[in-house]
């Protein structure tokens, strides 16, 4: 019997401290819509059959247990369809944040295992643009790059 060792392409292991993929959230309806871009590609993600979750905008007043649900849904659907860790998002919401808000839900978000790179408006999504995917286009825009070895 022959042993084999499956590496990744480089042959080394993969860094379990490197950043995951960056997602596109739409928060700005009553229910949120989960996107992720590759090479400016984007494409909405769907729970699989059996898996399905209803992933409801509660109001920007609300606390944050609320939000931090709404965002670990958001995570898993994308963890789940990429079968790779998710630790990024760009959140299109109804409205401009104040600061307190945006802060309150950044908290949420990270309390879920997302850091929030940007919100967007729904106003300041181009027009004719679905708003997960230019929130997952942004995502994969502004999400933190590997390191090049030295």
């Amino acid at each position: 019997m022959k042993l084999f060792q499956i590496e990744e392409p480089d042959g080394s292991p993969v860094d379990p401290n490197a950043a995951g993929a960056a997602i596109g959230i739409n928060a700005g309806g009553p229910l949120a819509e989960v996107a992720v871009s590759v090479g400016g590609n984007g494409v909405v993600l769907a729970d699989r059959e059996g898996f399905e979750r209803v992933l409801s905008v509660p109001v920007t007043t609300v606390v944050a247990p609320e939000w931090q649900e709404l965002f670990e849904g958001a995570r898993i659907r994308a963890e789940r369809a990429l079968g790779r860790p998710v630790t990024h998002a760009v959140v299109v919401v109804a409205s401009l944040l104040d600061n307190d808000v945006e802060n309150r839900l950044r908290g949420a978000a990270g309390e879920a295992g997302l850091e929030v790179l940007r919100f967007l408006a729904r106003s300041e999504v181009p027009a004719g643009s679905a708003p997960a995917l230019a929130a997952a286009l942004l995502a994969e825009e502004l999400a933190p790059r590997p390191e090049p070895d030295s």
